[in-house]
């Protein structure tokens, strides 16, 4: 699969240049086929898509973690519910928005 191929040596070179939000962002839109959706579309997606991030990250990183710089089990129980929530969030996605092979 050609797309999958690009996508993935995109995130990579994306990756390497300390651009791993971004990379995610071009996978959604390559993912989606947005190739002809409107520049506010895209614009106001990119937007969510980083806010989403930087949601994440700073509630990570500010105060979601208990103090010290060993994970403690409370921060692994966090860490795994946040796995656990992206996981269900991906799978209705998927279910909802991309295409399925074969026909029913």
């Amino acid at each position: 699969m050609a797309d999958r191929a690009y996508l993935e040596a995109l995130t990579r070179r994306l990756v390497d240049e300390g651009l791993l939000i971004e990379a995610g962002w071009v996978g959604l839109r390559i993912a989606c086929k947005l190739e002809d959706a409107p520049r506010i579309q895209l614009e106001e997606m990119r937007n969510a898509f980083f806010a989403g991030a930087q949601h994440v990250f700073h509630s990570i990183t500010g105060g979601l973690l208990d103090p010290g710089s060993e994970p403690t089990d409370a921060d692994l129980r966090r860490m795994d519910q946040i796995d656990a929530e992206l996981r269900r969030f991906i799978v209705e996605y998927s279910a909802r928005n991309l295409p399925t092979s074969g026909s029913a």
